[in-house]
């Protein structure tokens, strides 16, 4: 099969069509011949030598697909040939080919095409995990989206909204805010342009929010503290503006905060079973529903994905960047 994989550490430039293998299954797991392959930022990383894949996972890039299961196996219970489904991988979605466990599918949600889906896993399961799970969202508190615009962003703003929360975010450009208040935040701050903690706690009355989803990092730091309510919680997903920061504990203290983070991909199949059974349950009837839309910026033909990721460094795209093999 063909497989996208870097030559050597680099830019865009250094992406490849390779031959591989095609995998084999285990018991518990089944072989999708591979539609989409949707973008992330991870795959930027491990293209520039700067996040292995983990343990087992195959060596090449791509964390989510969509496609048409061609094998089961002999363990697997859920699905046959022939159906139609979205998966989340610990790598190798750069491929015509996917083995994975079915711990990690789910059929593809309403009427959507394969591009759609492609774009669901990734977001959907990290925003599950990280706002609903580990930052213990509850009915009536409120949530701050840093990043509206990205892929992360727009799924947490349509479905912490459609689950009745107050959303805030930011963004980077008056275009962008624009585009993140129509999926349902109710503010969306130009960071470039405003302060956020002000303009945050000016909004809600200087109470602040209940959670801060952030993929800055240490640079924000500071700052989402400022933010946060009494017993508010800050989930950290990514570094874009550094692993360090200054931290006053008294804050903390006084007000009961709580800040955590996690990383994904190196998650227990168990772990993920756990995430995928509670999007089965609340998320993907509500996507069937089209009371939350996949948002697809743009798509590229899978030989172009040295283009794709180019793209995605740019910071112009809003929402996903699908690679297509259809």
């Amino acid at each position: 099969m063909r497989i996208i994989d870097a030559s050597r550490p680099g830019g865009p430039e250094v992406l490849e069509i390779m031959r591989h293998e095609v995998p084999r299954i285990a018991t518990s797991e089944v072989l999708v011949k591979v539609a989409a392959a949707g973008l992330n930022r991870a795959d930027l990383l491990q293209r520039r030598g700067r996040y292995p894949p983990p343990p087992g996972a195959p060596a090449y890039p791509g964390l989510e697909v969509a496609g048409t299961i061609v094998e089961v196996g002999e363990a697997t219970s859920e699905f046959r040939a022939g159906d139609r489904v979205c998966a989340l991988l610990a790598g190798g979605g750069y491929a015509e080919y996917v083995a994975v466990d079915e711990a990690q599918v789910l059929p593809i949600p309403g009427t959507l095409t394969f591009t759609e889906a492609a774009s669901l896993p990734e977001a959907y399961f990290t925003v599950w995990a990280n706002v609903f799970e580990i930052g213990d969202l509850k009915a009536g508190e409120s949530l701050l989206v840093h990043g509206g615009s990205s892929g992360i962003g727009v799924a947490a703003i349509q479905l912490a909204r459609a689950l009745g929360h107050d959303v805030f975010t930011t963004a980077g450009s008056a275009e962008k805010c624009r585009f993140c208040e129509s999926l349902g935040a109710a503010r969306a701050i130009d960071y470039k342009q405003q302060d956020f903690v002000s303009e945050v706690l000016t909004l809600t009355h200087t109470r602040g929010v209940d959670v801060v989803l952030d993929m800055v990092g240490g640079s924000y730091l500071a700052r989402n503290v400022q933010v946060l309510a009494t017993d508010g919680r800050l989930v950290v997903i990514a570094t874009q503006g550094g692993p360090t920061g200054e931290l006053d504990f008294s804050v903390l203290m006084q007000r009961r905060l709580r800040i955590t983070g996690s990383l994904l991909r190196p998650r227990s199949v168990e772990f993920k079973r756990k995430i995928k059974e509670r999007l089965a349950a609340e998320v993907w009837p509500l996507i069937a529903a089209g009371r939350i839309k996949p948002i697809v910026d743009r798509v590229f033909a899978f030989h172009e994905a040295a283009a794709a990721h180019a793209y995605m460094e740019s910071g112009a795209h809003k929402g996903k960047i699908v690679l297509s093999l259809e």
